[in-house]
């Protein structure tokens, strides 16, 4: 018997009754309404990402609009990344997120093992408003069919402006202990070292990297990037301190215990427009790192949860989230978007196309990280990488 067939009687049983019994019989009727309507309606689509201003950038700048539009619900939580939790979920017959905001590396393995539904990315996509398709509006090729890129940020270099004379304004000044002496902070790991050491020394990227990957193939090039890193930090006039948190570079920047450090852009953002530090970044020489969407097959809200998923990663969708984090886009329309509106920043004041790691003025000179060379050559790197660091 279904919901309604059930009410039906139990409204006509209900007619038949009179006083308090009648009364109470009706709040039950109530109840059971609510109970049916929820069991009969759609539930939240969910998306795991990884929590704090990132996550409340996503939810106020795409998720709550889209949400909106669509009129569904929009549900956020977080998670600590990897493919084990969506596993557990698909082996439990349990699965509960609609979409996860995944690594490079999490696209390509889950879309192999089929945990993640493959795209047609100009069908599933909507194109920039000027009609150019979503296939040509990425800022980069996607590194399977199951991704759909969020945003991109920077590894890149800043300094503080009251311990340095002069104006550093390249990745080669970051070496230059000579024009700019002081300690530097670097990553604890050899990722991105190893490519802005070579950009240093002199080799042009190229198109997104290439030319220093291939000398990174080879012997010669990984002992070129070992010991320019090693000049450094042996230097007298420089030296290194090595960082593992996002916040340690601009704090160790302010603290004056170092002159430059490498970090992540968002955070040397939040520190200079948000905290007033005397910070300045430099774009040149700087590596682009980024973030994915992938929607999980299967997922109890599948339907809707690719509605969404369009939505937030449209144009106007992805210009939102730059409102509330230093990110940039992944359409490169959505520049266009932010520049006809600037000052974009949610303080009304900041404009924040110059503060896109994928500006036409920040990405003169980079590379984008690349995470199958990093998959392939990580663990040999990184005990080359460890055996250096012991014999400073």
């Amino acid at each position: 018997m279904t919901p309604i067939t059930y009410l039906a009687v139990i409204r006509l049983y209900i007619k038949r009754l009179n006083g308090g019994i009648m009364k109470k019989l009706s709040k039950l009727l109530l109840v059971l309404s609510f109970v049916f309507s929820v069991t009969s309606s759609a539930f939240a689509v969910t998306v795991a990402s990884w929590g704090g201003a990132y996550t409340e950038s996503q939810k106020l700048g795409y998720g709550d609009p889209t949400a909106k539009k669509l009129g569904i619900s929009i549900n956020w939580v977080d998670y600590s990344g990897g493919l084990s939790e969506i596993k557990a979920q698909k082996e439990a017959g349990k699965i509960t997120w609609d979409i996860i905001d995944v690594f490079a590396m999490d696209t390509i393995t889950g879309c192999d093992e089929g945990l993640f539904v493959e795209f047609d990315f100009d069908k599933d996509f909507p194109p920039a408003p000027d009609g150019t398709k979503a296939s040509k509006d990425f800022f980069a090729p996607m590194p399977s069919k199951c991704a759909v890129g969020n945003i991109l940020y920077s590894w890149n270099y800043a300094y503080n402006t009251k311990n340095v004379s002069g104006e550093p304004k390249t990745i080669k000044d970051f070496f230059d202990t000579k024009k700019f002496p002081g300690k530097r902070a670097i990553y604890k790991s050899a990722l991105t070292n190893l490519e802005i050491a070579l950009a240093a020394d002199g080799i042009k990227p190229g198109k997104g990297g290439k030319k220093i990957y291939k000398a990174l193939e080879t012997e010669k090039g990984v002992n070129r990037a070992m010991n320019k890193i090693k000049a450094l930090c042996t230097d007298p006039n420089g030296g290194c301190v090595f960082w593992s948190a996002g916040a340690q570079p601009p704090e160790l920047l302010v603290s004056g215990e170092v002159v430059m450090a490498t970090g992540w852009n968002g955070r040397f953002f939040n520190a200079e427009i948000g905290e007033g530090a005397p910070i300045k970044q430099v774009w040149d020489g700087q590596g682009l790192d980024y973030e994915y969407f992938v929607l999980v097959k299967g997922s109890p809200n599948e339907a809707d949860a690719k509605k969404a998923l369009a939505m937030m990663t449209s144009t106007e969708g992805l210009a939102g989230s730059a409102k509330y984090i230093a990110y940039a886009p992944w359409r490169k329309s959505s520049l266009k978007v932010m520049a006809k509106g600037e000052p974009w920043y949610k303080d009304g004041k900041t404009n924040m196309v110059p503060q896109m790691p994928t500006a036409p003025a920040n990405t003169k000179n980079y590379f984008l990280v690349d995470p199958l060379f990093w998959a392939d050559n990580g663990t040999e790197l990184g005990e080359k990488w460890e055996a250096m660091k012991a014999g400073l």
